[in-house]
């Protein structure tokens, strides 16, 4: 996502978020922008992302009428709506370097995958044998079925849709995970108690979660308790921080292995 003044472009969107003491013409900007860029529409930015399904709000204010974004990176495509799914460019190298750490032959699990750009970056860009897919939203998961057919993935990648707790009670047993990658929304519920549940002794575990900068080591303490919990031991590889999301605030990832 390239961010250019007040505005940020998507692939075929650009989106404004005003200050709430904007006074001048939006449409003007709104034109202005469909000028300097190469998007095709023009949206303001309404709300921020809400609930278990990270939906955003939009109102149309140039171009085409539209809300459904092409969106290329790390040589795949994605299609989806920007209102109905959630979806973060910023998560990009994320994408990148987690399907750099997978191994041949590994079964990886994405939870809250939405429409599947972790699930296909790591299909495409690595040698796992399988790649399933799990997300709540209907929505992101049609989406998500026509994005790995975009990128010629429906042998590799396959989707697990509905809520991870019940879809975890059905399979345990019945199925473990080599890795579970789990870029969670900013929820109380950490999901560790499912993550153990599908996890065998090796598996490795990419946590996603939210923090002051200086709490990292306080959600490596979250991660330990859960696995003592779960009455599993593991080893901590790293903690890393995965982004910004608010002033001193970021995104952390913290990767480890079941012992």
């Amino acid at each position: 996502m390239k961010k250019q003044r007040a505005f940020s472009v998507l692939g075929n969107i650009a989106i404004i978020n005003f200050p709430d003491k904007y006074k001048a013409s939006k449409k003007k900007f709104a034109e202005n922008v469909l000028k300097q860029t190469s998007a095709s529409t023009v949206l303001e930015k309404s709300g921020k992302f809400a609930g278990r399904l990270r939906k955003m709000k939009t109102k149309h204010l140039a171009g085409e009428k539209t809300k459904e974004v092409l969106y290329k990176e790390n040589d795949c495509v994605f299609r989806f709506n920007i209102d109905e799914t959630y979806f973060s460019p910023r998560l990009s190298n994320e994408r990148k370097e987690i399907a750099s750490m997978i191994k041949k032959g590994d079964e990886v699990l994405v939870m809250f995958a939405g429409v599947a750009p972790f699930s296909i970056v790591i299909g495409k860009k690595s040698k796992a044998k399988k790649v399933y897919s799990n997300e709540i939203n209907r929505k992101a998961n049609q989406y998500a079925k026509l994005n790995i057919e975009r990128n010629k993935l429906k042998d590799k990648v396959e989707l697990l849709p509905g809520d991870i707790k019940r879809v975890s009670e059905r399979i345990k047993g019945k199925k473990k995970f080599d890795v579970i990658v789990m870029p969670r929304p900013q929820l109380k519920d950490t999901f560790l108690k499912e993550a153990f549940k599908l996890s065998k002794k090796g598996t490795r575990i990419f946590y996603y979660d939210f923090c002051k900068i200086d709490e990292v080591d306080g959600i490596v303490e979250k991660v330990l308790e859960e696995a003592k919990k779960a009455r599993k031991k593991i080893k901590i590889k790293g903690a890393k921080k995965a982004g910004d999301t608010a002033p001193y605030k970021i995104r952390c990832r913290i990767d480890f292995a079941v012992l």
